[in-house]
């Protein structure tokens, strides 16, 4: 079989990442409460983002066609659409360039990565996509000057969360390893925090008074799981806490749509934040204490060497010492 050229190959990349988009956007579409198109949780975004962390910025085509097909059976207009989709490309675009700069690493190995991530990723880069959408809408006509800054919020915290619960678990993807020889008390545990997360985050979404009780797991989850156990907890913190918001449950059915978005942000950026970064510092803990441990080795394996060293040293210098005791005595016997 003839290998694939580079624009074959370059193709099918395209086309894979415009069939991923499209279908993140599907689930993204069944959460919409404005227009039947922009949704508090966009998990497209996060897709947008992974997509030139982990392939490169050449396949943005990919990101834009995925929006293409999503917005354009959506309409208002053929003109409107090409620029929302454009938005949703520029956007994660702008962000990775911002974040590469700086020096951004997608093994999320240190906080400043996990901070990047948060600010450039999950705030910069989907304003300007929530804005420059909200705006050409207005423009058509689709929505009154009036609605711009409670859709533009909307739009803003779906691509956020999107982002902030969709792209740290794309980045960790290559790194994931089916676990070998997992004890069944390990198993045991992993299916109680799953069980606890899954409760205390739909009592979080029901209950404004029992917020809290998501940070304890979220802790356990960073602490035993590390990032997959935080970001996956964070993620379902974040998806019921939405849910909530959309149908009014709790306190947030007596606020008006924008300020349910930014009480729904707010909350579920201090959630994603909280699980990221605390994961990524004990993640570190762990990297520390592996290299202090394998200094110490190294240490113990040269001292071991020296001790030896000095040993066969001090070993031949007796040898020595014996023979030359022995010819002076052999020569005084022969005189």
């Amino acid at each position: 079989m003839r290998p694939l050229t580079p624009a074959a190959r370059w193709c099918l990349i395209v086309l894979g990442v415009t069939v991923c988009y499209f279908a993140a956007a599907q689930i993204g579409i069944q959460w919409a409460i404005v227009r039947d198109q922009i949704s508090p949780l966009w998990p497209a975004a996060g897709v947008a983002l992974a997509v030139p962390m982990l392939l490169g910025p050449r396949y943005w085509p990919g990101i834009f066609l995925g929006a293409l097909l999503t917005n354009i059976a959506l309409g208002p207009s053929l003109g409107t659409v090409l620029v929302i989709s454009a938005g949703n490309t520029i956007g994660p675009m702008l962000a990775y360039a911002v974040m590469r700069r700086l020096g951004f690493r997608t093994g999320l190995d240190r906080l400043p990565d996990a901070v990047l991530l948060v600010v450039a990723g999950a705030i910069g880069g989907t304003a300007v996509s929530a804005a420059l959408g909200t705006g050409v809408l207005i423009l058509d006509g689709a929505l009154g000057p009036g609605d711009f800054w409670a859709t533009a919020l909307v739009w803003w915290t779906g691509d956020a969360m999107g982002v902030l619960t969709i792209t740290p678990l794309l980045l960790l993807a290559p790194r994931f390893r089916l676990p070998k020889q997992v004890s069944l008390r390990r198993w045991g545990e992993a299916v109680a925090l799953a069980l606890f997360g899954l409760g205390t985050s739909i009592i979080a979404s029901t209950t404004t008074s029992k917020l809290f009780l998501v940070f304890p797991v979220l802790v356990w989850a960073a602490l035993r799981f590390r990032q997959a156990g935080a970001l996956l907890c964070s993620l379902c913190v974040c998806t019921f806490t939405i849910f909530g918001a959309i149908h009014g449950l709790g306190s947030y059915g007596s606020y008006e749509l924008a300020a349910r978005m930014l009480h729904v942000q707010a909350y579920d950026a201090t959630v994603g934040l909280t699980a990221l970064v605390l994961s990524t510092i004990v993640l570190q803990r762990d990297r520390a204490t592996a290299e202090i441990a394998d200094a110490w080795r190294q240490i113990t394996e040269m001292v071991d060497l020296i001790s030896a060293r000095q040993s066969l040293r001090s070993a031949m210098t007796q040898r020595e010492d014996a023979e030359a005791q022995a010819a002076f005595s052999s020569r005084k016997r022969s005189r």
